[in-house]
């Protein structure tokens, strides 16, 4: 490859450098913490807001498919646009839009306002994600399970707090109160400035160097068969976390009679558990290979889903957590997977797996709404716990070799 045939796409494409750069990963952790805190927000109020405004589980799955959407539609588009034109102060423009969006949530006085608010903070994750994505894979040095597993801790870190946040803060008071949450949005905006400084500086930098991309050797047919695959594997994964993400508190308050403080809890403890599978799933896909953390981590957690809407209350704590760790591995060693049979989409590829798996998500929790209002949220679980099962197709992945 000649130097005059490097474009911005190659030059994103490649390590930035030949050691991991810790404190960039930690940074742009800290940053998808803040990110997908703001967003957990809106699960987290939902019993809240059902209260408020006598919302129907329909409703509340309508909300969260919007929500999802927005998140979903935006971010291929995004990643495709910034793999051309890498944009280093997207971020903080994304940021921008989850803000409007919270403090719109915290004074929304009906359901189509709610409606507008989550529409905001889906827009303002799907400028965040790709480009957040791709400097982590930038800062990784060659470790790109675990710089991958950083950024996500991040998010799944973000996402349990929030429940939490929103359990002390918002659901002893007033829905109002979510106006609180825009000091973390503050924060985040401090962060991800900094984090600008040091892509926009690498980017000048790499520019002036010859890129070498790591080629998958594989045919371009088994190429497309893969990303098939790990879109399905996206389908099971992400659909049973809506469930979960979405349900689990009325699950718990339908069938234990739990309090909602007393409920949000139980899902932090799933959610933290999420981030510990996070955590420890990009590593032993740089150890291992991806391909059996991606089989394991979605079909491993079927016994215990299949487990869990026959137990009693501890022992639905402890099948939540296991299920949490263990189905979160999967995201990690899916997405660093998909980056290596398309390394030279790095942008487009982050944005297309982040918007399918919200895309997944918020169809699910719609879907799953609809069935709980004309069944029970019980069945919801009772029927979720096939899901895994679908992991088996994992097996049909390439082991991938470069070339």
């Amino acid at each position: 490859m000649s130097s005059s045939s490097v474009t911005n796409s190659n030059i994103a494409s490649v390590p930035s450098v030949p050691q991991t750069v810790y404190p960039i990963l930690f940074s742009i952790a800290f940053a998808h913490l803040i990110n997908d805190l703001l967003q957990a927000v809106i699960p987290a109020a939902y019993p809240i807001l059902k209260e408020n405004f006598n919302l129907t589980f329909t409703q509340i799955g309508l909300i969260t498919l919007a929500y999802q959407l927005a998140a979903s539609l935006l971010q291929p588009l995004v990643g495709l646009y910034t793999d051309k034109k890498p944009k280093p102060y997207s971020q903080i423009f994304g940021m921008v839009f989850t803000s409007l969006g919270i403090v719109c949530l915290s004074y929304a006085s009906g359901f189509s306002m709610i409606i507008v608010s989550v529409v905001l903070v889906g827009i303002g994750s799907s400028i965040f994600h790709p480009e957040a994505s791709r400097i982590s894979f930038l800062a990784s040095g060659g470790r790109r399970g675990l710089a991958q597993s950083i950024f996500q801790l991040g998010g799944n870190a973000g996402t349990a707090l929030g429940p939490l946040l929103v359990a002390l803060i918002v659901v002893p008071n007033a829905q109002h109160y979510i106006i609180w949450f825009l000091a973390a949005a503050i924060i985040g905006l401090v962060v991800l400035s900094r984090i600008a400084l040091w892509y926009q500086n690498h980017l000048n930098l790499r520019s002036t160097k010859k890129a070498v991309i790591d080629l998958p050797n594989i045919s371009q047919n088994k190429i497309i068969l893969s990303v098939a695959i790990l879109m399905v594997l996206i389908f099971s994964k992400f659909f049973y976390m809506a469930s979960m993400s979405s349900y689990f508190t009325f699950y718990l308050m339908e069938k234990f009679n739990l309090s909602v403080q007393d409920s949000q809890f139980y899902l932090v403890l799933f959610l933290a558990s999420c981030a510990i599978g996070t955590l420890i799933g990009g590593p032993l896909g740089d150890k291992f290979g991806r391909k059996y953390v991606i089989w394991f981590s979605v079909l491993g957690a079927a016994p215990f889903t299949l487990l869990l809407p026959y137990v009693d209350l501890f022992w639905t704590a402890v099948l939540s957590v296991l299920i949490g760790t263990i189905i979160s591995s999967a995201f990690p060693a899916i997405l660093v997977y998909a980056q290596e049979l398309l390394p030279k989409k790095l942008g487009m590829v982050s944005g297309l797996f982040y918007g399918f798996a919200f895309g997944m998500g918020g169809l699910g929790s719609a879907l799953l709404g609809n069935l709980a209002d004309h069944t029970s949220i019980t069945y919801v679980y009772y029927l979720c716990a096939y899901l895994p099962l679908i992991g088996i197709v994992a097996l049909f992945l390439p082991n991938l070799k470069k070339k």
